[in-house]
């Protein structure tokens, strides 16, 4: 019993040793607060504005209400964290400097700064929302995350940015304006689960990235949903992406990825854009009102798809290649909103084999001045036998066993009227500077 009092002595110690600290607003009080607190300490933030740049060197918590709020006074980094085990909780940051090349941020997760917790913050007016930036297992929720709304797209900062931090939890923020909601760089092991991304280029941008998850997130009115480029067994399950404008899905050399339950819906380029990317499995997935379903090109092999809904797109299939491309398996394809099916024995299956592409569509996406002959008698020849003749028919997709009846995923009222009110947005013309096609700009 002794030696068990002793263990549990030495365990709790720091607990019982910290201390609450109440820090009154002015200039340099939180930064001496700081200096003079010991490890585990309970820093409570009284309301009004809490000069910084201050840099956590230790082990703290600190904690306030919205009302509370640290202003960077336009100096680099408002809150950098360089200590294990800190605390930020429900209070303000704002005015970080402005550098983007120096990665200026409301807060920073340096590397050896493991296990940071950033919960319930608002942050807003810095270049760079929360940078972590090298500190493994952070913990990122829950805060409200405004970025700046420089008239070039690309020369603001990322919500959330995220490199070489593995075990990183980025889940229920709300993130709004500025570069990119979510940029991963050369990260692992991560997850990025229930977030909602508006007014911004990206939604989630991957780059070097291996093993995360990206779940239950939804990106409204932005240039581009969820871009995984140049990663390995991703995971992208059960996101909306409604109103994007480019792509809602693209995958770039990304690759062994689990593609599953999201919807697309709206916004003027493509639902799905495959990029040389291989061996991914995409289903049970609802592609709806893009101007194309699915542009597949670049030499992309060896990927499944099946249960997939491709509804009202006005074009449902562009595969620029020529090898023949079955999608479907185990005998459980697509639905195809475009497909005259019938089900003679019931069994929710087409008994008519679905081909999107004839040998036109390839001319016309290699040659865009034929369409001036989209009507003439020798385009309806050509269609008319290969229609009749299908050894005729170039390589391409064939979906052989086409479902009769489309998945549903459904959308909450409040998510629907937030899509409704970006309606229309792309007609404008109003894209910045930013070119989804060019992949050099990501």
């Amino acid at each position: 019993m002794l030696w068990l009092s002793l263990i549990l002595g030495l365990i709790l110690a720091p607990a019982a040793l910290a201390a609450g600290i109440e820090v009154a607003p002015g200039q340099g009080s939180l930064a001496r607060a700081i200096a003079g607190a010991s490890l585990g300490d309970v820093l409570t933030l009284g309301d009004g504005v809490h000069a910084g740049p201050v840099t956590i060197d230790r082990p703290l918590t600190i904690t306030g209400s919205r009302d509370a709020i640290v202003d960077g006074q336009g100096q680099g980094t408002v809150i950098t964290i360089e200590a294990p085990d800190v605390t930020l909780r429900g209070f303000s940051v704002t005015g970080s400097g402005m550098q983007n090349q120096d990665l200026d941020a409301g807060v920073k997760i340096r590397k050896g700064a493991d296990r940071a917790q950033v919960l319930e913050l608002a942050l807003s007016d810095n270049m760079h929302g929360i940078d972590v930036h090298g500190g493994r297992d952070a913990q990122v929720i829950g805060n409200q995350i405004t970025g700046t709304q420089h008239q070039h797209m690309n020369e603001r900062g990322n919500g959330v940015y995220v490199w070489n931090s593995p075990g990183t939890v980025v889940e229920r923020n709300i993130i709004r304006h500025g570069r990119d909601g979510i940029f991963s760089n050369t990260s692992a092991d991560s997850f990025y689960r229930n977030n909602l991304f508006r007014d911004l280029r990206f939604a989630v941008h991957f780059m070097y990235t291996r093993n995360t998850e990206v779940s239950g997130n939804i990106s409204i009115g932005n240039h581009l949903g969820f871009a995984i480029m140049f990663s390995d067994r991703p995971v992208i399950r059960g996101n909306l992406s409604l109103g994007d404008r480019e792509h809602g899905v693209m995958l770039n050399y990304a690759n062994s990825g689990d593609v599953a339950g999201n919807l697309v819906r709206g916004g003027t380029g493509k639902c799905l854009f495959i990029y040389n990317a291989h061996k991914n499995l995409i289903y049970d997935n609802r592609f709806q009102d893009c101007g194309i379903g699915i542009h597949f090109t670049a030499g992309s092999e060896r990927n499944v798809l099946t249960g997939n809904a491709f509804l009202s797109n006005r074009e449902q299939v562009k595969y620029v290649g020529t090898r023949h491309m079955e999608w479907s398996l185990e005998g459980r394809g697509n639905y195809w909103s475009d497909h005259p099916a019938f089900d003679l024995n019931g069994d929710g299956i087409a008994d008519g084999t679905y081909r999107p592409n004839d040998l036109m569509d390839h001319i016309l996406w290699s040659q865009p001045a034929a369409a001036l002959l989209t009507g003439s008698p020798a385009v309806q020849l050509i269609r008319w036998s290969q229609s009749n003749f299908p050894a005729t028919l170039p390589g391409g997709v064939r979906d052989s066993a086409p479902l009769m009846q489309p998945l549903a995923i459904p959308v909450p009222d409040d998510i629907r009227a937030m899509e409704a009110a970006v309606a229309g947005r792309w007609d404008k013309g109003n894209f910045d500077d930013f070119d989804a096609e060019n992949l050099t700009t990501h």
